[in-house]
């Protein structure tokens, strides 16, 4: 029978895939002894993520080493992969494994989606080997979960169309980025834009929605409107209200505003109107990747890289599912597992007032349980596994609590409120309205708003009881000056939302019909790394949880202008052609086929658009300047002390000292940094500017002498010299 060699993603990941036997670790991976699962024992080893990668275009043809046009579109005839330069030795130990003559079945143990899948089929790839495989699928890496997975090992052909799904993507990505980027970053210098423009298919229409936003913002022109308040006063009990015309509380005069509510005192004002409207809300679905990330930004202001670096932490302690998914629904397995979890969960302090919830199972509430939505994997949860919360820092306490809370939630009645509004009139002529509203039941909000007090919402929202008809008096009357508002900068949880929906602005209602369908930009595995790489590329700044595009961002939007690279339609469409080959149900190679002609299209375009460009020369300038790559050798100099002469900053330039001042006054101070052959220390420089001297140097050169001695600083000569010890 021979034995299995399991291949998992991440070192942490094989440790716990090893953990539930008996095993022995050697260089680089786990020797499991035998077992009743694998009666010959295995071989656990690991990759370090991704440690094969696409060959660059000038591994295929020496002449596309250099940016030009006339290379372009660069097509190699078929793509390659090789071994990235500092996973060698990790390479190196699975190609020995996998080589091994005792090993007859190799285990796909990378993480449960089409990246884990990747990973490993290529490394086999590379490694040139063609043995028998199997794939160990599993959704947490609990104990159970481990086992389970391994006695139900899937056939590798259930999984080879999400290896040629994540193929095709990584190679279409490839061919766009590597020629779009060419392509612009040449163009634009060809116009005097200096600096290196990356171009990609998620990462480009995300921008353009961005720079939309910044223009939104930018042209904004605000405008000032004043609205009447008033108090009415019915025997004692107050009611707040606001004038309105026809539902519009607006008006765009000041004159006219301050004659209404000078009308108003003191006049009589009777109730024509009262209506009461009940709302029932259910408890929001569960967490799948981008909504716990969003949801993490709001209340935490946590990055969405960060939240899915914490939440892959809590994944490989066994705490929570599979991080990745995309999914926001339970199959019958998991939901059977929950009472048993919430009922564990109960004996932790913080949980125990909300325990045991109203519901005591989801099995049949097909808004969480529905096979028929949970894609590869299903919505994140907690596990069986109870945390030691003083193992936990305080994020991964905080992400924890959160998904903890979200799954409580669903076993929870819905959130009633009762809505009041209420219409007077003011000397039978003006009309105002009151609008408040009331928590009838708390159900799910008592888990999810646990930080605010369980006080009303608003104090305004609270109304006095009165009836249709009752009458009182206006006690006082004021206008409220107020400015339209541009549109709000997204957050970077936003951002996670408006990738999620392709642009489409929706209300959360909205959302959770369309969501369960579409894939927008990119997947909910990637959306964080290409805000991340937004930020790197310098497209973008996040300040304060708000995302501003640059400069270089608007400029490269507006060269690209309606372009295919900027619209998010086309990137939507094409995730759901991926999403066809992963299904079986698609050709990746009718699909590479398509993305070379558009690389082609992309050429011509291009082409065309320069001939429309008109830059303003002052962000050409601004950003030729900013420009990293030729920053790259300008370091930041240190600051060693004071100059001798002026007073300004002494600095190392690297090969001298000189002073701040050298420019703006003129300042000759200057110390090379070798002297005779002996390099002068920032720490003797830094007692040179306070002492006057250095210590002793030893080994000082001159022709055929070696000497030593301190250096000293002449005033009237403005020159070292050196002073000899006694």
């Amino acid at each position: 029978m021979g034995r299995f060699l399991v291949i998992a993603e991440k070192p942490d990941q094989a440790a716990k895939l090893a953990s539930p036997f008996s095993f022995t670790k050697k260089g680089g991976y786990f020797e499991v002894k035998p077992n009743s699962y694998f009666p010959e024992g295995a071989l656990i080893t690991w990759a370090i993520g991704h440690l094969c990668e696409l060959k660059a275009p000038e591994e295929y043809n020496p002449t596309w080493k250099k940016w030009t046009l006339e290379t372009l579109p660069i097509i190699p005839n078929r793509f390659e992969y090789k071994v990235s330069k500092s996973k060698y030795k990790q390479f190196n130990v699975i190609k020995g494994l996998v080589k091994r003559p005792d090993i007859q079945e190799i285990i796909i143990g990378g993480d449960a989606g089409r990246e884990g899948e990747l990973i490993v089929r290529t490394i086999l790839k590379v490694c040139g080997v063609n043995k028998p495989m199997k794939r160990l699928w599993i959704s947490s890496l609990t104990e159970n979960a481990v086992k389970n997975g391994f006695s139900n090992l899937l056939p590798e052909e259930k999984t080879r169309d999400i290896y040629f799904e994540a193929l095709s993507r990584s190679c279409a990505d490839w061919l766009i980025g590597i020629n779009a980027s060419r392509l612009y970053t040449v163009l634009l210098k060809k116009n005097g834009v200096k600096d290196v423009f990356s171009i990609g298919r998620v990462q480009t229409p995300t921008l353009a929605l961005i720079v939309k936003r910044e223009h939104e913002i930018r042209d904004f022109k605000p405008e000032t409107f004043w609205e009447v308040e008033a108090e009415f006063n019915f025997d004692g009990k107050i009611l707040k209200a606001k004038w309105h015309n026809n539902n519009n509380s607006k008006v765009q005069e000041e004159r006219q505003a301050i004659a209404i509510a000078n009308f108003c005192i003191n006049k009589n004002v009777v109730i024509t109107s009262i209506k009461k409207d009940t709302k029932e809300y259910v408890p929001p679905l569960l967490f799948n990747l981008s909504t716990l990330q969003a949801t993490a930004n709001k209340t935490y202001k946590f990055s969405p890289q960060s939240t899915l670096d914490i939440l892959q932490k809590l994944y490989l302690k066994g705490l929570v599912s599979y991080p990745r998914s995309d999914s926001q629904f339970l199959t019958n397995e998991e939901a059977k597992t929950l009472p048993n979890i919430l009922e564990s969960l109960g004996q932790i302090d913080r949980y125990k007032k909300l325990l045991p919830p109203p519901t005591i199972s989801i099995m049949n509430n097909k808004r969480y349980v529905n096979e028929k939505k949970v894609t590869d994997h299903h919505a994140i949860i907690i596990t069986e596994q109870l945390p030691n919360f003083s193992k936990l820092s305080s994020e991964e306490e905080k992400i924890y609590d959160l998904v903890v809370r979200q799954v409580i939630a669903a076993h929870y009645n819905n959130a009633i409120f009762s809505y009041t509004t209420i219409h007077s009139l003011v000397d039978t002529r003006a009309e105002f309205i009151s609008k408040g509203k009331v928590i009838i039941e708390e159900g799910w909000r008592k888990v999810l708003y646990h930080s605010k007090d369980n006080t009303s919402e608003d104090e305004d929202d609270l109304l006095p009881l009165l009836h249709e008809n009752e009458q009182g008096l206006v006690s006082k009357s004021n206008v409220k000056r107020s400015e339209t508002q541009p549109p709000n900068r997204y957050s970077e949880g936003n951002l996670i939302t408006l990738m999620k929906t392709a642009g489409k602005h929706l209300e959360d209602t909205e959302l959770e019909k369309v969501l369960s369908k579409t894939e927008g930009l990119g997947t909910e595995a990637t959306r964080a790394g290409i805000i991340g790489t937004l930020k790197d590329r310098n497209y973008i700044e996040v300040k304060k949880n708000q995302v501003f595009a640059t400069t270089k961002g608007m400029l490269l939007i507006e060269a690209l202008g309606e372009s295919i690279l900027t619209s998010p339609s086309m990137t939507a469409k094409w995730e759901q052609r991926l999403a066809e080959i992963g299904l079986g149900q698609a050709s990746p190679k009718t699909f590479i086929e398509q993305v070379k002609k558009l690389a082609y299209k992309l050429t011509t375009d291009a082409n065309e658009r320069e001939k429309e460009w008109a830059f303003n020369e002052n962000v050409v300038e601004k950003i030729s300047s900013n420009n990293p790559y030729n920053k790259k050798y300008k370091k930041e100099k240190t600051i060693i002390g004071k100059c001798l002469l002026c007073g300004g900053s002494i600095l190392d330039h690297g090969t001298f000292y000189g002073c701040s001042n050298y420019k703006s006054a003129n300042c000759k101070f200057s110390v090379s940094k070798k002297v005779l052959s002996k390099t002068i220390s920032q720490a003797n420089m830094k007692k040179l500017l306070t002492n006057g001297e250095t210590d002793l140097i030893k080994g000082f050169k001159k022709g055929e002498k070696i000497f030593n001695a301190h250096l000293t600083w002449d005033i009237k000569a403005q020159k070292t010299n050196f002073k000899f010890p006694q």
